[in-house]
């Protein structure tokens, strides 16, 4: 697997994240607005949906940061 692979698969990952996070804050959103009782959303839930999300996405952040780092290495090496 390539550096360039790994990129795209940590991109991948911090886009599907943000996915998750958009939903859980849709769904939290829409539990505010909605008349009281008349929500099945379970707040417990999505809070540790949108906690995950964030971890995800920090954690493809840091492959991202970390495959970054190898490209200038690997860039610096062929250049000398």
């Amino acid at each position: 697997m390539g550096i360039s692979a790994i990129l795209n698969i940590a991109v991948s990952g911090m886009q599907e994240n943000t996915r998750s996070l958009t939903a859980s804050a849709r769904n939290v959103a829409g539990v505010t607005t909605s008349l009281p009782g008349t929500s099945d959303i379970d707040l417990g839930q999505e809070m540790l949906d949108a906690t995950q999300a964030e971890i995800g996405f920090k954690a493809n952040a840091t492959v991202w940061e970390t495959g970054a780092d190898m490209w200038d290495v690997l860039a610096a090496i062929k250049r000398d």
